[in-house]
Parts: structure tokens; sequence; C-alpha cells
């Protein structure tokens, strides 16, 4: 297919065909999207001990790389059908409809999270400046710095993105490079491939100043009385997430389940380890921490450091073969009471991998409410267990909420 192609609709027949054709959701893809849902959460906490412990400080890669490279494949089943179905306009269409959700999520958990770490704040039962926690002086205090007064219309463009509210973003920019991606497929899929490598070594800061291209490393700017940028480069990060988008689609073909390559893969995530941040902070590996700091940005993450996605596949390899084939070794057999118990957990565990775009929002906004609780009741073993459990069931009740506004029950009562 051809350049000249990617405006053509589907005939009546063919796209009848296309929309009887069932869907057909690989088991993994929102079981491990619904564990990254509770490790952000776990992760966004303030002294939360459980954050120690959370797979990002035993590798380079973390719940993130999770998020975007499953948010690739379910993309991949939500809108690059749609391309083939609709054609390349309406296929575009659609994405820009999804980034305007996502615009308007990341507007209302700003402003959601800004009034609740005001209110806390103002309660004044613990003394802390909780909107001060999210670096958002600049919206209360006057600075000569700021040169443009309309510090909230700057959020609204996206020239001020906080720190806290920056991963939005990131996803928004990088579903606009679906529909180019998209395009330059139906020409070649090495083009594709040219695309988004060519894309991410421009996204490499210090791969760029070593070079003397500095001038051409694509960021976005955060906040214009600084240098700094924003902390998920999309530029980078599009990487994994059209790695995912291209497994799905079938334009890289699954590979092989070999005892050498599991090996190889468990090695290297197991190697990872010494480097990490348990390896430094545990072990106490002097020769660890001096190796970070001189090798940051093989693992950076704001630029999505080539280590990071070397650490990920090879993660993933070994959780993709253990879970088995469209992950049938992750349902549960037998009858016994630990059988029944999984089988609940699994329901519930896809169930938020499913809806995690509003379990996302609602993570961010619970871990600042959460980190208040601890604060006034304590950070005692038992509390933290119990206020990440309180955290746990919001999830869960947003995921199951969102699912039955989505079935639109009403319209099955109606038809009755």
């Amino acid at each position: 297919m051809t350049l000249a192609d990617v405006t053509s609709i589907p005939s009546p027949a063919a796209a009848a065909v296309a929309q009887a054709t069932p869907r057909v959701r690989d088991l993994r893809l929102d079981f491990f999207r619904g564990l990254a849902m509770f490790i952000i959460l776990i992760a966004h906490t303030p002294g939360n001990f459980l954050t120690l412990w959370i797979p990002a400080r035993w590798g380079f890669s973390d719940a993130t790389e999770i998020f975007v490279f499953c948010s690739g494949m379910a993309s991949a089943i939500a809108f690059g059908g749609g391309f083939d179905r609709a054609g390349w306009v309406l296929g575009t269409a659609r994405v820009l409809f999804r980034v305007w959700q996502v615009y308007w999520a990341h507007v209302c958990l700003f402003f959601a999270t800004l009034a609740l770490t005001v209110y806390l704040t103002d309660l004044d039962i613990t003394g802390r400046n909780y909107w001060g926690q999210l670096n958002l002086w600049m919206i209360f205090v006057e600075s000569d710095k700021w040169e443009n007064p309309d510090i909230l219309l700057g959020f609204m463009t996206l020239r001020y993105v906080p720190n806290y509210f920056d991963i939005l973003p990131m996803y928004m920019i990088v579903l606009l490079m679906m529909p180019i991606v998209m395009a330059l497929s139906r020409v070649d899929l090495k083009l594709v491939a040219l695309f988004v490598i060519s894309v991410w070594l421009m996204g490499q800061s210090a791969l760029m100043q070593s070079m003397n291209l500095g001038a051409y490393h694509l960021e976005f700017p955060a906040e214009p009385w600084s240098e700094r940028s924003w902390f998920f480069n999309p530029f980078g990060w599009q990487l994994i997430f059209f790695t995912g988008f291209a497994f799905m689609r079938g334009w890289l073909p699954k590979p092989p389940v070999t005892a050498t390559l599991l090996a190889l893969a468990a090695f290297l995530v197991i190697a990872n380890v010494p480097l990490s941040n348990i390896g430094v902070r545990e072990f106490g590996l002097e020769w660890a921490k001096d190796w970070r700091n001189a090798y940051d940005p093989l693992f950076n993450k704001t630029d999505f450091g080539i280590l990071r996605y070397v650490h990920f596949l090879s993660l993933a390899y070994v959780f993709w073969v253990l879970a088995g084939d469209k992950g049938n070794n992750l349902l549960a057999s037998g009858a016994g009471a630990f059988a029944r118990a999984w089988a609940i957990a699994l329901k519930v565990i896809l169930k938020v991998g499913q809806q995690s775009l509003a379990v996302f929002i609602t993570s961010m906004f619970t871990a600042r409410l959460m980190g208040f609780m601890m604060d006034v009741a304590g950070r005692s073993i038992t509390m933290t267990l119990l206020v990440n459990l309180f955290g746990f069931a919001v999830l869960i009740g947003v995921a199951y909420g969102a699912g039955w506004f989505k079935s639109q029950p009403w319209r099955v009562r109606a038809a009755q």
C-alpha cells in the first residue's frame, strides 16, 4: 500500500466484516497494566515505605514502562484497527478525540489535586504545606522570574507542566505521533523503524550534546522561568510505546520461547540488581553508586535511556513466558481456597487494567490524600498497610464503576 492510499475508506461490506470480528485482548495486557496501576499508587504516596521495594528499586525500568508499553499495545487494538477499517483521516480523527479526552482528564486531575492540597494545607492539622510539596509555589507566590502573569493559562497550554502532572502530557504527544506512524507503515515498515529510532535519538540530551547537536535536541520546556523540561520527554518515551504498538500490530514478530533466550533475559534482569537502587542502598556497593553517577544518560528516566529499554524488554520477556500463551498460566487451576482467592484477585486486577485511565487519574489524586492520612495517623507498618489497602479499594471501586458506566446498562434496560 502506498501513501496515496492513506485516506481511503473500506467498502461497506469490508467494514461490516471488520466490525463483526470480535476483539481479542491478551490476558497479559490487562493483568500487567493492572499491576502497574497499584504500583503507581504506591510510588506516588508521600512517605510510603513500600516505595522502597517496588520494581523500580530492583532495576532500571519501573511501572512507567509497563504502563506506556501496555498503552501502546492497547492503542494498537483500540486505534490501529480504526485506521484499517475507516481509513487514515477518520483513524486520525479518533486519535485526536482521545487526545481531547486525555487533555481534559489532565486538566481535571490538576485542579482537583490543587483544590485538595490547598484544603489540606488550610486545615493546618499537620503543619505541612501540601501544595508546596508539589512545587506549586508559582501559583500562589509572586516571583520576578515569572514573566507571564497568567500561570494558569500556561498550564492550560502545556507551557507549564508540574512534575507530578507530566505523564498525561507525554501520553498525548505520543498519541499525536500515531497518525504519522500509521501513514509511514502504509509505505514501508522500515520507515516506521527509522522514524521511531530517529526521534528517540534526537530526544537523548547527552547524546545530542556529545555530537554538538544540542540545538536539535527534541524536548518541551516545562516552565517559562527556568530551563527545566518535561520530566517525561515524549520523544524518548515514544520508543517503548511504539514497541508495544508494533508487537500488537504484528509488525514485530513474537519472540521465540527458548531456554537460551529465557536464560539470557533472566541474566540481564539479575545482573541489573547490583546497579539498581537496591544494590546501592541495601548492599552498599560504592562502585555501583559511582557507575550510576558516571553513566546516568544510559538509564536516564526523562529521556528514556537505552538501558531502561533493554532491562524492560528482558523483564517483559521473562514474565511473558511465565504467564504462558495468552496468559493461560495466570488462570487458577484446581478448586482449593488458594485457587478461588487467586481467581478473585485476578478478576480484580484485570478490571483495574481495563480501566487504566480512570484508575490512573484517581490514583494520582488518592495518593496525596493517603500521604495526608499517614501524616495524621502515623507511619507505623500497620497504619501504612491499612492506608495502602484503602487506596487499593478506591482504585478497585473506580475500576468497577467506570466499567459499569461504559457498559451503558440503561440501554439494556431500555431494550427490555
